[in-house]
């Protein structure tokens, strides 16, 4: 996993999953980072599910933090949002 902070953007790339100890990993790491005027982006488009762990990481940095994007969710992820209804929470990117 790759944390990339510039001014107003944090940009998370390289998961390659979003469950369990990884997802707790990703919160504490992007939290470290964050300062509330950041937008987050995270790169999903090498994850191929997320669990309620994953979901719970993405809805921790949403609450603190001006935004979250998630960019380009591969189609089982991107169901997993639709079915749990985070795509009304998180702006979804996909390029």
């Amino acid at each position: 996993m790759n944390v990339q902070v510039s001014d107003e953007t944090i940009r998370v790339t390289g998961l390659q999953q979003l469950n369990g100890p990884s997802a707790s990993l990703f919160r504490t790491q992007v939290l470290a980072s964050l300062k509330a005027r950041h937008q987050v982006e995270v790169d999903l488009s090498q994850i191929l599910t997320v669990d309620g762990g994953g979901l719970g990481a993405l809805l921790s940095l949403h609450k603190v933090c001006s935004g979250v994007r998630l960019l380009n969710p591969t189609p089982p992820v991107r169901q997993i949002l639709e079915l749990t209804r985070m795509n009304r929470v998180f702006e979804i990117v996909q390029n």
